[in-house]
């Protein structure tokens, strides 16, 4: 395996201010929608060259109708590098992004016309044509780590890149090789049984995250889905697993996950009655709260400390997962779409095994074990098999997420009553949705993978069904992500427009759909059919205060 220090040279990140700059899209993949996007963004004025005859993703055809982009509906041609610029610098465009196929042979030609003119080029997929790269420098084999303060943090750049580094676990870069390894692998044996007939695809660009689509369902007749599933569970490991768990991987580990995945079999066996221990195993159905550390009940803390085993849920955040003691076993629920009840089996069977050897387990579940987190279920089948467990609740992210959103559940004059509801049934069917209550409060756990044809069935009442009331479009609504963590998001919108903001703006998992007048009660998003608002702090800001009090006491 090649050593991850083996590496080429860190790229020189820069800052760069591109305000009134002129900058030039060329082709209209779904890539040049987030290169218009991070164009405007930063203050530059986007120019779009691509044949009417190409398909525009939905948010660019937008932006090109309220004249944020230009669009030149046409092939490239040279002078456009020299025609369409600004004024002040003899009409010399500013800077190049090429979003054409990789098979397009106007790539090389336009990457040394701009290289030739001095003019900075990015072209997709291809670092050889490239003079710059966008990029999210802490260096660890291929992974790279950049901030800027944009010169106005005087050292606080080179202290804020220390804390990155040194909050990052050592040999994550190995870990990334040994994972882009296996996922090379995987494509070439599911390639040549015969599973899978596209290439392989580079990554998704640093850019942008999750697509929409990637927490879908999968269907026992979904044959495409059903064909990748090994793929999308390497993808899920690397999206879930805590980091620390990911920078120690081995292959021996990997191959361990996937055959135990591929064979359908269980991790462990149970152990026969010989083998029972005289000490009395313990379980206990635990809730982490929706995600920051702090929001754990001390009951589910202490319950934390003292396991000898816990079976963790795999939207159990990685802060919650770093309080557990080194010495205790942990195992990360198989969970994906479509493999939910397998992996349920399987922790049963594990969490009964170790009862009967006497240990403590600890089940823990995101929010709370008994909503929507099969606690119930749980209880019933360890309770049948001689262990009653403790039950600790855990806050709901149903009922904090909109907190944390400052969306107030409930608001004099607007809400006076909250609906929770799951937004999948059994076996992955559509639930009966709600009438419509213009003073309820509707938040929907389970949703985002089945999110427009939810939005469809609350918005219309089909010939036939049962008689409701019908959602108006112009209902508010805000999907929440990662609710109460620093990298909390929050997409505002009505349910005329929100899936179509959920499909530009990707998806993050976990998340929820409120619904309802009360989302704008306090934010509003105006004229714009959707806000985003990123990250969380608030919690940061409590523990700071905590830490500032404990010392003046001390002193």
């Amino acid at each position: 395996m090649k050593d991850s220090s083996d590496t080429t040279p860190a790229p020189l990140l820069t800052a760069t201010n591109v305000v009134s700059q002129t900058h030039l899209i060329i082709g209209a993949t779904p890539l040049a929608a987030v290169r218009v996007a991070k164009s405007l963004e930063a203050g530059a004025h986007p120019i779009l060259i691509a044949p009417a005859t190409d398909r525009l993703q939905p948010t660019l055809a937008e932006r090109i109708d309220n004249g944020s982009v230009r669009w030149f509906q046409r092939d490239f041609d040279d002078s456009d590098l020299t025609t369409l610029g600004r004024e002040e610098v003899d009409h010399v465009v500013d800077m190049v992004f090429v979003t054409l196929d990789g098979n397009n042979s106007l790539r090389p030609h336009i990457s040394k016309l701009c290289r030739r003119l001095r003019i900075p080029v990015n072209v997709t997929d291809a670092p050889d044509l490239c003079t710059f790269s966008l990029l999210a420098t802490h260096t660890d084999g291929p992974l790279h780590v950049g901030i800027t303060t944009s010169g106005r943090g005087c050292k606080l750049a080179s202290r804020l890149r220390r804390v990155v580094a040194s909050s990052l676990p050592p040999n994550l870069g190995a870990a990334i090789d040994r994972l882009g390894a296996a996922r090379r692998r995987l494509w070439a044996e599911d390639y040549a049984a015969g599973l899978c007939d596209d290439p392989l695809e580079d990554d998704d660009d640093d850019a942008t995250g999750q697509k929409h689509t990637f927490n879908t369902l999968v269907t026992p007749d979904d044959v495409t889905a059903a064909k990748t599933r090994r793929m999308r569970w390497l993808s899920q490991i690397c999206e879930y697993w805590p980091l620390g768990k990911l920078a120690n991987i081995t292959d021996a580990d990997i191959d361990a996950i996937l055959d135990a995945y591929s064979s359908g079999k269980s991790s462990t066996d149970l152990a026969s009655d010989n083998a029972v221990l005289q000490r009395q195993g313990k379980i206990i159905l635990a809730g982490s709260g929706p995600g920051d550390p702090d929001l754990l009940t001390r009951a589910t803390h202490n319950a934390i400390q003292g396991a000898d085993l816990i079976l963790a849920d795999k939207l159990v955040p990685a802060p919650v997962l770093e309080l557990i003691p080194r010495r205790t076993e942990v195992r990360i629920a198989r969970k994906f779409p479509g493999n939910a009840d397998q992996a349920q089996e399987e922790f049963l069977q594990m969490g009964l095994e170790a009862l009967r050897q006497g240990r403590q387990v600890l089940r823990l579940k995101q929010g709370d074990p008994y909503l929507y987190g099969r606690g119930g279920e749980e209880f019933d089948f360890f309770r049948a098999q001689g262990y009653p467990p403790v039950v600790l609740p855990g806050i709901t992210s149903a009922l904090s997420a909109s907190l944390f959103a400052d969306i107030p559940a409930t608001h004099r004059g607007v809400a006076d009553q909250v609906l929770i509801c799951t937004g999948t049934g059994r076996k992955g069917a559509a639930p009966e949705p709600p009438t419509y209550v213009s003073t309820q409060t509707v938040v929907f756990l389970m949703a985002l993978h089945r999110l427009s044809a939810l939005i469809e069935s609350l918005v219309t009442v089909p010939e036939g069904a049962r008689p409701r009331m019908p959602w108006p479009k112009d209902t508010p609504c805000a999907i929440i992500e990662r609710a109460s963590c620093s990298d909390q998001r929050v997409i505002r919108s009505t349910l005329e427009d929100v899936c179509l903001a959920f499909e530009a703006e990707g998806s993050r998992p976990p998340g929820l759909l409120v619904v309802g007048a009360s989302c704008h009660v306090l934010h509003h998003p105006g004229d714009q059919k959707w806000t985003v608002e990123e990250g969380f702090r608030g919690l940061d800001e409590l523990r700071v205060l905590d830490t500032a009090v404990t010392t003046q006491d001390r002193e």
